[in-house]
C-alpha cells in the first residue's frame, strides 16, 4: 500500500520547502499522539484501529451475513459522516450500479419530502431492514425518518419489526440508546470520543459494508497500517503531512482560498463529498481555511472545465486518480467509423481515461496557471480503502492544527439548527 502524492506549482515543479515546516508538524504530530491540542476528547479515532474489538467484528459479520440472507434492501439511516462515510466506502468498492450486490439505500440524510416518499413507496414492496445510525437519536433528519421507516415495518412484519432493525449510537446515553433496549434492537457502539466525520472506521462503516459484502477485515488491516505510516513527523517521509503542508502553503503563502478535489470515476462521488464533509466541517471555523468544492473527472471538464482553465484564479486543484480500474471494457470497432472514434478501437477505456487525466494535468497546470496536487493509489480495494480514509483524517487534523482552530467540533452547524427548532416550535427554543 502506497500513497503517492505529487505538487506542480504552475509548471515549475513543488516550490514548498518542507524543512521550514518540520519544527511545527513535529510539534502538532506530538500534539494529536499526547492528546493535548483543541478538542482533543475527540481523538477517539487516532488509535481505534489498532483497538477495534475481534468480538465486535466476528458479531458484525454475523449480522451482516443473516440480514443478506433474509432480506433485499438495507436502508442506512443517518446524516453526515454517519451515512456519507458508509456510502463513500460501499460505493467506491462495489460501483455504481452494483448488480451482484445486496441493494443500499440511504434515508435520514434529507427533510425533502419528495426524496422521502420516493424512498417509501419503493420500499413497500421490498423486504427491507434498517441500519440506523444517530449518536443521540434526536437528530431532525434521521429521527424523521427512522420513524417513518419503523411504521412502515410495522405494517410489514408487525411485532417481529425490530428483528430488522440495527443500531449504532452512544454506548448508554440518548434517545436511540434507550429505544435500543425498550425494543431489544441488535445495536453497536459509536464512540464518545469519535466526531462522525471521523466515524467511517467505526461500525458506522463496518456494518452497512459488511452487509454490502466487503470484507471488513482487509479494510481494518489497511486502517491499521495507515496509522502506522502517518504517525512519522518527518514530512518527507508522510504524505499525509506533505498533502497537509501544501495546502497550508496554498493558502497562506499563494492566496488560494478554495481547493477543487476532482476524481476521474463516477463510483468516487461520495468518497468526495465525505472527504468534502471532512475538510469543511472541521477546519471552517474563526474566519479561516480553505473551501473545499469537488467535481468529477471528465465530466465536469465540459461545464467546470472552462472556469478552471481560464477563469478568476482563486483555485487549486487536487486530483485523486487510481491507477488500476477494477474491472474494464474496451472499444469496439465500427465497419463504416460513422462517429470518427475507429482510432480509439481496440483501446481500454482505462487508456483513455488516463490520457485524458494526463492532458488535463498539462492544460490546467501549465496553461491554465492553477496549481495541482495529486495523489494517486495503484488500485482500490478494501485494504487500499481503509489506508486512504486514514492517510485523510491524519492530514485533516494536522492542516486544522496548523491553521490553529480545533479541528473536532462544529459550533457553526448549532445556528440553523437553533433557527429550526424555534421555528418549528420545539419547547427550549
Amino acid at each position: 500500500m502506497k500513497i503517492e502524492v505529487g505538487f506542480d506549482y504552475l509548471g515549475k515543479g513543488n516550490l514548498v520547502n518542507f524543512e521550514k515546516y518540520q519544527k511545527k508538524v513535529t510539534e502538532i504530530n506530538e500534539t494529536i499522539k499526547n492528546r493535548t491540542g483543541l478538542g482533543s476528547d475527540f481523538l477517539g479515532w487516532y488509535d481505534y484501529p489498532s483497538r477495534i474489538d475481534e468480538k465486535v467484528i466476528k458479531s458484525i459479520e454475523n449480522k451482516a451475513k443473516e440480514f443478506r440472507e433474509n432480506y433485499d434492501v438495507l436502508v442506512v439511516c443517518g446524516i453526515g459522516g454517519s451515512y456519507l462515510g458508509p456510502r463513500a466506502a460501499i460505493e467506491a468498492l462495489n460501483g455504481i450500479p452494483s448488480s451482484d450486490k445486496m441493494e443500499i439505500m440511504y434515508l435520514g440524510n434529507s427533510l425533502d419530502s419528495n426524496y422521502v416518499d420516493s424512498c417509501i413507496n419503493y420500499l413497500k414492496n421490498k423486504k427491507f431492514c434498517v441500519c440506523v445510525i444517530s449518536k443521540s437519536g434526536t437528530t431532525t433528519e434521521t429521527a424523521v425518518s427512522f420513524r417513518i421507516l419503523k411504521n412502515l415495518l410495522k405494517q410489514q412484519m408487525g411485532n417481529d419489526f425490530n428483528k430488522a432493525i440495527v443500531a449504532i449510537t452512544d454506548e448508554t446515553n440518548g434517545s436511540l440508546r434507550a429505544e435500543v433496549k425498550s425494543e431489544h434492537y441488535v445495536a453497536y457502539d459509536l464512540p464518545r470520543d469519535i466526531g462522525g466525520r471521523y466515524s467511517v472506521m467505526t461500525a458506522v462503516g463496518l456494518f452497512p459494508m459488511a452487509v454490502a459484502g466487503i470484507n471488513i477485515r482487509e479494510y481494518i488491516d489497511g486502517l491499521k497500517q495507515g496509522q502506522i505510516d502517518f504517525d512519522n513527523d518527518k514530512i518527507k517521509e508522510n504524505s499525509a503531512y506533505q498533502y497537509a503542508v501544501e495546502r497550508f502553503y496554498l493558502y497562506t503563502k499563494k492566496n488560494y482560498p478554495v481547493e477543487v478535489l476532482a476524481m476521474y470515476e463516477p463510483r468516487l462521488t461520495n468518497l468526495k463529498e465525505w472527504r468534502k464533509q471532512l475538510f469543511d466541517e472541521t477546519e471552517g471555523k474563526d474566519g479561516k481555511a480553505v473551501l473545499c468544492a469537488s467535481c468529477v473527472f471528465t465530466t465536469d471538464l465540459h461545464s467546470l472545465g472552462q472556469f478552471i482553465q481560464e477563469g478568476s484564479k482563486i483555485l487549486y486543484e487536487t486530483i485523486v486518480y487510481v491507477s488500476k480500474p477494477n474491472k474494464d471494457i474496451e472499444v469496439p470497432l465500427c465497419d463504416d467509423d460513422s462517429d470518427g472514434i475507429n482510432y480509439l478501437a481496440g483501446k481500454k477505456l482505462s487508456f483513455i481515461n488516463h490520457k485524458a487525466y494526463v492532458g488535463t494535468l498539462k492544460a490546467h497546470s501549465e496553461s491554465g496557471n492553477v496549481p495541482n496536487i495529486t495523489i494517486t493509489l495503484d488500485e482500490m480495494n478494501a485494504k487500499n480503502l481503509g489506508y486512504f480514509f486514514y492517510f485523510f483524517m491524519k492530514a485533516c487534523a494536522m492542516s486544522a492544527y496548523l491553521n490553529k482552530v480545533n479541528p473536532f467540533n462544529q459550533p457553526g452547524v448549532e445556528v440553523y439548527k437553533k433557527n429550526m427548532f424555534h421555528l418549528l416550535g420545539k419547547k427550549g427554543y
